[in-house]
């Protein structure tokens, strides 16, 4: 085995224990044997199952299956500490796996320990008292029944969203427990659906649980059921699982789904589809050992790597930005400024009264415009209403918390004020000239610029020391992250007003300094300048369009376009081509579309199709079949290597400090998969970085396997 690396070398493991306590059953139906997961730490210290835990957890369970048969016990239930059934395998340790015959082995044992749980010889029972992800929802997949907490609201298996399958049973029990269909719900849909988790309702909706009770006497009420279902006074509904035709037809649409999304580009998808669509005809023996297999093999993938890598940058790393000033610098916010009351200020208003709960005043240049503001900003709350999102009386505080007027002197006592004009570098200058001369003197002032230096925006100002960027990506409620821009006059006390407002809006920060584009639009522009500079040079643009599919990217390059806004988008081109030059060439093709009001991907069909370029825009373009056109490999190899350009000089210019940085802004800012790590990862691992930027941007190994261990596999 391989010595990890200081930076990658894996914590001890936090060993989860089986602790087994006699329980005698209401009604004189007999001794229970609960054993309950416990780590030994509060709820802050997840419950997860390593090699010792799993350990741990078997043995506790050969020694009820003995006491079982000496008729000891009449049933065994497992259930977790507080807040947590468990939260599946402990990741950190997978991640430093080297050896594949250690990967191996956390497959077997896992199937070793929970396959007791349906050889017990007695009934078994899980209480879902609190979280169940990935091996932890396994657990109780593996029992005969299962109660849940009506609290709990974190059901899932989460496998393929970071690279893995349920490989602890999960995609043999669950199609045999609630069917084929609920299956791929929970195995693929949900997951591939940025990690959608299950609250209990719908477990016991979906069949996943038999039955749910308040949480407040949950045990008491768990253990009364379970005297009622070994009495046979409860039977348990089992639904009728489709028939093989059914069956088949349900995993091809499923595959062609896939494809259509993935275009291949990810194995865990298909791997765990291929394991559900065989667990109808197939024994235990043969759908634990084909999970074996499929296990061992994706924890030694650069796939599943990259995708923990990502997983623990949106998670643990994200919540302690790099380089954010202290905390206490902030300055308190008790009421919130907006100039401008368009589609993105009354998205940032309605959030900012929800998340914050403090008056928002905004202000419009016209009364046309005040009123256009105000009706979208009503339309916004109701629609979250009609969706259950908010409540009805949470809908009428947040309207009342919002106030849009034509005066600006109204915006006086805001603490922070975010400019949210069109993106006119004249413009906004004017808007901070004006707000300087109200606002107090210690109030913070922001823009929301997406690419328009902030520096040159605060120039003229009397303090721009008290300027900073707040880029937040649209949709605003839905999209994590903001990138926070420094200028080389900001002071810490807006910078850290501004992490501060992230998170009490529930966002992630990045720090960024004040370059053209920033991150994410700096990155997304280059790779859409490729591709518009490849159809100018005569590659079709059916061929250019298709050419990044084998990324896995949630969308197409001209799907993108059509998505920012083709006249945004070529405004942007153009602000990065005057900053940063040639290597962002102007399209006149996509001008020529933009002059002429055209779409470049067709109208959605409402079904649900991808959104693949409209043939009929090659028009706009040079002839086809020019000496230099590319094929798909041509496109996509001028996309990672601009790309991989870009990132080594954005490091270089300290736009950020580290490429970790860099992978947090590209998953959160413009979802780019876990399996790519964001870009950074893939960039190493294909070879671009060191040939386009002159080296690697991440330690080998840091996420991807390192290359003796990938070569011996």
């Amino acid at each position: 085995m391989s010595t990890p690396t200081t930076e990658n070398a894996p914590r001890p493991e936090r060993v989860t224990h089986a602790l087994v306590r006699d329980v005698t059953l209401p009604r004189g139906a007999g001794t229970l044997a609960l054993v309950t997961l416990d780590n030994g730490f509060d709820h802050t210290k997840p419950t997860t199952l390593g090699p010792g835990g799993l350990a741990e957890l078997q043995a506790a369970l050969r020694t009820q299956q003995a006491r079982a048969a000496a008729g000891e016990i009449v049933a065994v239930a497992v259930t977790g500490k507080p807040y947590y059934l468990a939260a599946g395998a402990d990741l950190t340790l997978v991640s430093s796996l080297s050896d594949p015959a250690d990967a191996r082995m956390i497959a077997e044992l896992g199937h070793a320990t929970y396959r007791l749980l349906g050889e017990m010889g007695v009934p078994t029972f899980a209480y879902v008292n609190g979280a169940a992800l990935g091996g932890g929802l396994e657990v109780a997949l593996a029992c005969a029944y299962r109660t849940v907490a009506s609290d709990v609201t974190a059901l899932a298996l989460p496998e393929v969203f970071l690279g893995l399958v349920p490989g602890w049973g999960g995609c043999y029990h669950l199609p045999h427990l609630v069917g084929v269909r609920r299956a791929l719900e929970l195995i693929l849909t949900r997951p591939l659906a940025n990690n959608r988790m299950t609250k209990a309702a719908e477990a016991l909706e979906l069949g996943v649980a038999d039955a749910l009770f308040a949480a407040a006497d949950f045990l008491e009420q768990s253990l009364a059921w379970t005297a009622d279902v070994l009495a046979g006074r409860v039977v348990p509904e089992r639904r009728e699982i489709e028939s093989q035709e059914e069956w088949d037809a349900v995993v091809a649409g499923a595959r062609a789904q896939l494809d259509a999304r993935l275009h291949g580009a990810k194995q865990s998808p298909y791997r765990a589809l291929d394991l559900v669509a065989a667990a109808r005809t197939a024994d235990r023996d043969q759908a634990f050992t084909a999970e074996d297999d499929a296990l061992a093999e994706l924890i030694m993938s650069d796939e599943l790597r990259a995708g923990l890598y990502a997983f623990d940058l949106t998670t643990r790393r994200a919540r302690k930005p790099e380089g954010a000033p202290a905390p206490e610098l902030a300055r308190p916010v008790r009421s919130v400024g907006i100039v401008g009351a368009g589609l993105m200020a009354g998205q940032l208003a309605v959030l900012v009264a929800r998340r914050l709960r403090v008056p928002v005043v905004m202000r419009e240049v016209s009364d046309e415009r005040v009123e256009a503001g105000l009706a979208g900003i009503r339309r916004l709350v109701e629609g979250q209403a009609a969706k259950g999102r908010i409540t009805a009386d949470e809908a009428n505080r947040v309207l009342a918390s919002i106030s849009v007027s034509t005066d600006l002197s109204t915006l006086a006592g805001a603490d922070l004020v975010i400019e949210a004009v069109t993106e006119v570098m004249s413009l906004k200058q004017r808007v901070f000239a004006e707000l300087e001369d109200i606002v107090a003197d210690d109030a913070v002032l922001a823009t929301n610029t997406s690419a328009l230096s902030v520096t040159e925006m605060s120039a003229h100002l009397r303090h721009p020391e008290r300027v900073v960027g707040i880029h937040f990506f649209n949709p605003v409620a839905q999209m994590p992250l903001i990138e926070v821009v420094r200028t080389g006059a900001s002071t810490d006390q807006p910078v850290a007003t501004a992490f501060a407002l992230a998170q009490g809006l529930g966002k992630t920060a990045v720090g960024v300094a004040d370059r053209p584009g920033f991150v994410v639009n700096r990155l997304l522009l280059r790779m859409l300048a490729e591709v518009a500079g490849a159809v100018e040079g005569g590659t079709p643009v059916q061929v250019a369009d298709v050419a990044l599919r084998p990324l896995g990217l949630p969308m197409g390059p001209f799907a993108l376009i059509q998505l920012v806004g083709l006249p945004v988008a070529l405004h942007v081109l153009e602000s990065l081509h005057a900053d940063l030059g040639d290597r962002y060439p102007l399209s006149p093709g996509l001008s020529r579309l933009a002059e002429a009001g055209r779409r470049v991907v067709p109208e959605p069909d409402g079904r649900g199709s991808e959104h693949a370029v409209d043939p009929a825009i090659q028009d706009a373009f040079p002839a086809v079949g020019a000496e230099g056109a590319l094929d798909e490999q041509g496109v996509r190899d001028a996309v990672l290597a601009g790309l991989a350009q870009e990132i080594g000089l954005m490091l270089d210019e300290g736009v950020v400090a580290t490429p970790e940085q860099i992978d947090l802004c590209m998953v959160l800012g413009a979802g780019w998969p876990f399996h790519l790590g964001g870009i950074t990862p893939y960039l190493d691992r294909t070879g671009w970085s060191e040939r386009a930027a002159g080296r690697r941007f991440l330690p080998p190994g840091r996420a991807d396997v390192p290359a003796q261990v990938a070569s011996s596999v």
